[in-house]
């Protein structure tokens, strides 16, 4: 069964690098969301002042790969510990949200959230449910894979990769 879930956590180039990774995720989109300015653009959202943050939305198969493994990944993959902050993206549209698209998606984001917290982690990450996804303009598509060797690239969104296929190789499309 396809589902769809919106994460944000940090500079959406990276997370949907990390994301088209994956066994199971059929599509991902780099956007916006969780804020309340219509059709809103980067510069805008780059402002900060439109409450949105930087997401992607993935389309991915339930049969192939379980919400739980998407979790893993997504709270392994950045710090959902520091507020409105990932490395040197500082704001609020840089801030580690997860936006569900159902009650039962709900009820495992905030299981999964509680059992961080238990083991000493304190997640500031927000969850509410999704209202409205804006699609990022195109030259923010595949990002990543059309600028492996810029440095931005090279020196943040490679090393994430590479740490994603240590610990995580078993989730990865083969």
């Amino acid at each position: 069964m396809i589902q769809t879930i919106v994460f944000g956590g940090g500079c959406f180039w990276c997370t949907e690098a990390v994301f088209k990774q994956l066994k199971g995720v059929k599509s991902v989109t780099s956007g916006y969301a969780g804020g309340a300015k219509e059709n809103p653009t980067y510069e805008e959202v780059s402002s900060g002042n439109t409450g949105h943050a930087e997401v992607i939305k993935i389309e991915f198969d339930s049969a192939e790969t379980s919400f739980k493994d998407l979790l893993t990944v997504f709270f392994a993959t950045h710090d959902p510990t520091t507020l409105n902050r990932q490395g040197n993206d500082v704001g609020t549209q840089y801030r580690s949200i997860i936006l569900y698209t159902s009650l039962e998606q709900e009820k495992e984001v905030k299981e999964f959230i509680t059992e961080l917290n238990q083991s000493g982690e304190k997640v500031v990450t927000q969850v509410k449910s999704l209202e409205k996804f804006y699609e990022a303009e195109s030259y923010h598509k595949d990002f990543y894979a059309r600028n492996k060797d810029k440095p931005y690239c090279q020196l943040i969104i490679s090393p994430k990769l590479e740490k994603l296929k240590e610990k995580f190789y078993e989730l990865l499309k083969k």
